[in-house]
């Protein structure tokens, strides 16, 4: 009954913190975990496999409840290729990873409780580590949405959903035209989505 006791106090204390205040910053410490994608190539196709993520970011607040963020998350994983009779071409060597450099904008939504739904989109890098390419740098992007918790501290948890893309470019095809042969870069893509929690630390100019 006395823990009932105290969770209802430190309720009570939270109802009211809503608005998330302009020209603050939150350090942001992100874990999650993130979902496999499938990925096909011209005669060929491989996986990123699901795995922990995690990294942290700095927010600012430019105005109430609307921030951007500088944000880095790595997502370490298997990437098996297979060829096109389904035999694994990179058995026992496809440990690999993702490093995720994004600038992100979010809104939160002030619903007069402790409880912020927000969404956000961002854009940035996407650096790919493999065993046998070493790494590369693409173009990545991301949308998410979620609902912070905000406490009566400068601490608060954030509860979220993501999905995160990154394009790479895979070699050339080429096509007759009228005007002669033309190349053209082909590009494939990851779409992953997962869920996570941020564990953010508010700190007021």
């Amino acid at each position: 009954m006395k823990k009932y006791s105290l969770f209802l106090v430190f309720f009570l204390f939270a109802i009211g913190m809503n608005a998330q205040d302009a020209r603050s910053f939150s350090l942001n410490l992100y874990g999650g975990y993130t979902f496999s994608d499938k990925v096909e190539y011209e005669n060929s196709y491989g996986y990123v496999e699901d795995g922990f993520e995690y990294g942290a970011g700095l927010e600012y607040f430019f105005m109430q409840n609307s921030s951007i963020e500088l944000k880095y998350n790595r997502l370490d994983t298997k990437l098996p290729l297979y060829g096109p009779l389904g035999a694994q071409l990179n058995a026992g060597d496809d440990k690999g990873a993702i490093n995720y450099v994004l600038v992100d904008y979010a809104h939160y939504f002030d619903t007069g409780t402790n409880l912020l739904p927000y969404l956000g989109a961002g854009a940035g890098i996407g650096i790919l580590e493999t065993p046998q390419s070493g790494s590369g740098t693409y173009f990545a992007w991301e949308i998410k949405g979620g609902v912070k918790i905000k406490t009566a501290s400068s601490v608060s948890i954030n509860l979220n959903a993501y999905l995160q893309s990154m394009a790479a470019a895979v070699g050339d095809s080429y096509y007759w035209t009228y005007y002669g042969i033309v190349g053209v870069t082909d590009y494939v893509s990851t779409y992953q989505f997962g869920l996570g929690a941020t564990l953010s630390f508010n700190f007021k100019n």
